[in-house]
């Protein structure tokens, strides 16, 4: 795998990360009027704010994380003419 796409996407994948996790405490924040639980897993937090604020975080990331990653490929492909290595084209 190359070094530069490596450094490319896990980059792009955690500012992505970092951004999204930023952006939904401040949301959450806002919305709810209170911050978010530190850690859901304690018993104190209510059973349905652990369990909304675990699938937001999820979703969030992992969309700030693919739409990060694809345009790091964009990019990666713009400047070297191919494919990231070990990206291919989805045969649908």
């Amino acid at each position: 795998m190359s070094k530069t796409w490596s450094v490319m996407e896990k980059g792009s994948g955690i500012g992505a990360a970092i951004v999204a996790r930023k952006a939904l405490t401040t949301g959450w924040s806002k919305a709810a009027r209170r911050k978010p639980p530190e850690n859901p897993a304690d018993p104190d937090v209510a059973l349905v704010e652990a369990m909304a604020w675990a699938v937001a975080t999820g979703a969030l990331i992992a969309v700030a994380r693919t739409l990060a990653m694809r345009g790091a490929a964009r990019y990666y492909v713009k400047s070297t003419g191919h494919l990231p290595p070990g990206l291919e084209k989805d045969g649908q």
